[in-house]
């Protein structure tokens, strides 16, 4: 059973930076890919961004391409989200999840972290 533990929400004004970790444990982190998904109230969970297992890959929403960052650190079995130039459109709770998977995929994770808040001011 793989247990993911977030950190690093929090409130910030338009136009800054946050960053997410994600700590997971309970398996062999390199054989999973990784993946981040928000939900804002009143809205269904989306898809984020994802990571292979060796980190080589990665895929975006549209919505954050080119100002989030996916990356992984095997070593240390944790995943990370870079967000950059938040918008008030980017306030969810955000939520890592895994699978064990070699390729990349947005859906039909079975491992999820505990959600944290990220909240972007105007």
């Amino acid at each position: 059973q793989v247990r993911l533990v977030e950190s690093g929400g929090g409130l910030v004004q338009a136009g800054g930076s946050l960053r997410h970790s994600c700590a997971a444990s309970g398996g062999t982190f390199s054989n999973y890919a990784m993946a981040w998904f928000r939900q804002a109230p009143g809205k269904p969970r989306d898809f984020v961004a994802v990571i292979t297992w060796s980190g080589g890959s990665t895929v975006y929403a549209d919505s954050v391409k080119g100002r989030f960052t996916i990356s992984r650190d095997n070593a240390k079995n944790t995943v990370y989200l870079q967000m950059n130039s938040l918008k008030t459109e980017d306030t969810a709770v955000y939520y890592c999840a895994a699978r064990y998977d070699s390729g990349i995929t947005r859906s039909g994770y079975p491992y999820w972290g505990q959600g944290t808040q990220v909240t972007v001011s105007s």
